[in-house]
């Protein structure tokens, strides 16, 4: 049935109570689990009109089965909203999050949430939980892995594509679900890194760092947003008015659902908010979230409520003409079936796959390459593929894999032995990735004599990164370290390289790694091509163009750790000991944000800035010159930053504000070309409110973000 605007208000009205709040609850269907409450049988609920939408149901027979008895058999014909977590991929994996965010690349960040999204409407869902867009800065979260990494200015840019990209530019078409952006806000900066923990940080911080990306997703159109489970300040997001109503539908205009994460409503109870279920909910809708998932607390605690006066039916109706208007929207009045009608045709999933191998080896970031040891060297006869994740194909898909469970990916033992079949591939896992048996290590070790190369596949077990998964000690796990430092020894003593892959969701505490082996390929976790991606890169047939979105620290103790820090009055000075620095630690990091190598090898010349004045609204075009003197083609990422050193508020040493890539042969040498709005020059003043002064901005171009490789200019901004 068609419905319009009108007809949508006139449908509220003829809906009992029981009827609006089954419009303003999720219940899960019990095929995937993502949190501590399971949802029994909503066959009954469904029918009679109290269920309004479900989660982690998979697959069009079953999605439709649902459909039918809501369009079909209920009072009103409501049809369902259905949402699943593709997180990073649905049934195809494309990478974590966090090693998609190191690509770089919007154009590869909107493809593969739209293939991610044709893949997911093709099994009729309308809904996806994400992009998830909070900046981490404390590698010992585990959500880490599913968010853009440190970076303010990044997270936007990926919100903006991953909107587009899961929404398309119809979100009624059958290959378009709606996006949820997530999680609202200030979620990555939870006390000691623990997922849940309470949240507690500067409005300053809350406005420049951890809200741009929410902003941006907004301004894309982002169809729904998730507030997080924590509290801010003492405030849980669930309940904050101020940030939801105020800032969200205030501020930023946002007319799209809000939808709770998964029995948060029922959490304000112990959060300390509310004292029963009756003032979760009555928070809870206060602060205008429309969609109760998981908590049922908006059907239980909502009727009392009403009773009570603490809230209005207006208010109840507001909520649930804004989740009817999304279904609107979707195109589920017109043809609730129109997702999932025909399955996808075989060469339509085996472009996806392809997809998926190129994304995946543009998210790979080499840490380290000492003398050329990668690509491994024509004619190889005898790879040595060692460790418990050289062939753990599960571990591949990282966490929230999605309907990707049934699907096999691909290990980077099959990958090497597709990539290599005349070469004698030896296969040793020597421990398990985190029990604490070292029976296998000798024979691990054995193995290597005698190998032209060593491919060490190290890291975590995908299940340590993601929700629930903080990590106090984020190291090698298990006995790894162990198998490594005996492999790296005995290859030492023979001449024999070694490789070390490392598996991740996060940046882990691995200095010394970095330091032994002969080369560090970053693979974080794949998904279902990666073992084919990592044999690309190491066998040379793709060189490796991937940049870390966080930086990697040398200790724990220097957590957190960002490029984007200010200088503080006393910086930094090796020669004065009562300045910002350890007594048993150096204060640079391991591996800094931006950072990765290629097979070839750049130099940055001529830095052009113009205009070199400069008002609010003119456009900068930046131009530098750059050359490949390396030996192979490559693709460079070039990054643009600027640094204020003199403002009203102590500005950070430096700031992103423009990405660019450009490939260039072996002698080749062209011009690198970025755009700067100067209205993008504009900071939060002393009042939070955006400012342009007038004065000097240092201009910095270059690989990463270590100030040593950049070359600057100048640029004079004027009133």
């Amino acid at each position: 049935m068609t419905v319009s605007r009108d007809g949508l208000e006139k449908l509220v009205g003829r809906m009992t109570l029981a009827e609006k709040l089954g419009q303003l609850t999720m219940t899960a269907a019990g095929y995937a689990v993502t949190g501590p409450v399971i949802a029994g049988d909503s066959t009954e609920s469904i029918r009679n009109g109290t269920l309004g939408n479900l989660l982690n149901l998979v697959g069009a027979k079953h999605v439709r089965e649902m459909q039918k008895i809501a369009v079909e058999e209920s009072r009103l014909g409501i049809p369902l909203l259905i949402g699943f977590d593709v997180i990073h991929g649905h049934r195809t994996l494309f990478p974590v999050p966090l090693g998609e965010a190191a690509a770089f690349d919007p154009h590869v960040w909107e493809l593969t949430a739209r293939e991610a999204a044709r893949e997911t409407a093709a099994d009729g869902l309308a809904m996806t939980f994400a992009p998830m867009l909070d900046v981490s800065r404390d590698l010992r979260w585990g959500r880490t892995a599913e968010g853009p990494g440190e970076d303010p200015w990044l997270a936007a840019q990926i919100a903006r594509a991953k909107v587009r990209g899961f929404q398309g530019t119809d979100l009624a078409s059958a290959e378009s679900v709606a996006a949820t952006a997530k999680h609202f806000c200030g979620y990555g900066p939870v006390a000691g890194g623990r997922d849940y923990a309470s949240v507690d940080i500067s409005e300053r911080t809350l406005r420049e760092v951890h809200l741009p990306a929410f902003a941006a997703a907004v301004e894309a159109g982002v169809a729904a947003i998730m507030p997080a489970f924590t509290d801010l300040a003492g405030i849980p997001m669930t309940a904050h008015k101020a940030l939801l109503r105020d800032y969200l539908r205030g501020e930023l205009g946002f007319e799209g659902v809000l939808v709770s994460d998964y029995n948060a409503i029922a959490e304000l109870i112990r959060h300390g908010v509310a004292a029963d279920i009756v003032e979760a909910a009555v928070l809870a809708l206060k602060a205008g979230v429309d969609i109760d998932m998981m908590a049922d607390a908006y059907r239980k605690g909502l009727p009392v409520a009403l009773e009570r006066g603490l809230v209005t039916m207006d208010e109840i109706d507001e909520c649930v003409l804004r989740v009817l208007r999304l279904k609107q929207r979707l195109g589920l009045f017109d043809d609730p079936y129109r997702r999932g009608s025909s399955e996808e045709p075989a060469a339509t999933v085996a472009a996806r796959r392809r997809l998926s191998r190129d994304v995946a080896a543009k998210s790979l970031v080499l840490a380290t390459n000492s003398g050329d040891t990668l690509p491994l060297r024509e004619g190889v006869r005898r790879v040595c593929v060692i460790g418990p994740l050289a062939d753990a194909w599960g571990e591949m898909r990282g966490p929230w894999a999605g309907a990707g469970y049934d699907e096999r990916s691909v290990s980077v033992l099959a990958g090497l032995r597709e990539a290599l079949p005349s070469a004698k591939l030896v296969h040793a896992a020597g421990v398990a990735i985190s029990d604490a048996g070292r029976s296998g290590i000798h024979a691990a070790v054995d193995s290597v004599s005698g190998a032209d190369a060593v491919v060490l596949c190290l890291g975590e077990a995908a299940e340590m990164s993601g929700e629930a998964a903080s990590r106090a000690h984020p190291e090698l796990p298990g006995e790894q370290r162990a198998l490594a430092e005996a492999v790296l020894q005995r290859a030492r003593l023979e001449e024999i390289p070694v490789v070390a892959v490392l598996f991740c969701g996060r940046p882990l505490i691995v200095p010394w790694l970095v330091e032994r082996a002969d080369a560090v390929l970053i693979a974080w976790f794949p998904g279902t091509e990666a073992g084919n991606a990592i044999a690309d890169v190491l066998t040379g047939r793709v060189s490796p163009s991937g940049r870390t979105p966080i930086t990697w620290p040398r200790a724990l103790g220097q957590v957190p750790l960002f490029y984007g820090a200010r200088s503080g009055g006393r910086p930094e000075n090796p020669n004065d000991r009562f300045t910002s620095k350890y007594l048993d630690a150096p204060n640079s990091a391991l591996i800094p944000f931006g950072f990765g190598l290629t097979y070839g090898r750049f130099s940055y010349a001529n830095l052009r800035v113009h205009p070199e004045n400069a008002a609010v609204t003119d456009s900068i075009e930046v131009a530098v010159d750059v050359t490949n003197e390396g030996a192979r083609a490559a693709e460079e990422t070039v990054f643009l930053f600027v640094r204020d050193q003199v403002a009203s508020v102590a500005r950070p040493l430096l700031e992103l504000k423009a990405v660019t890539k450009i490939g260039l042969k072996p002698g080749e040498t062209r011009t690198a070309r970025l755009e700067l709005p100067a209205a993008e020059l504009r900071f939060l003043g002393i009042d939070l409110e955006p400012t342009f002064e007038p004065g000097e901005v240092e201009i910095l171009v270059g690989p990463h973000a270590d100030r040593a490789h950049l070359i600057s200019s100048r640029l004079t901004l004027r009133g």
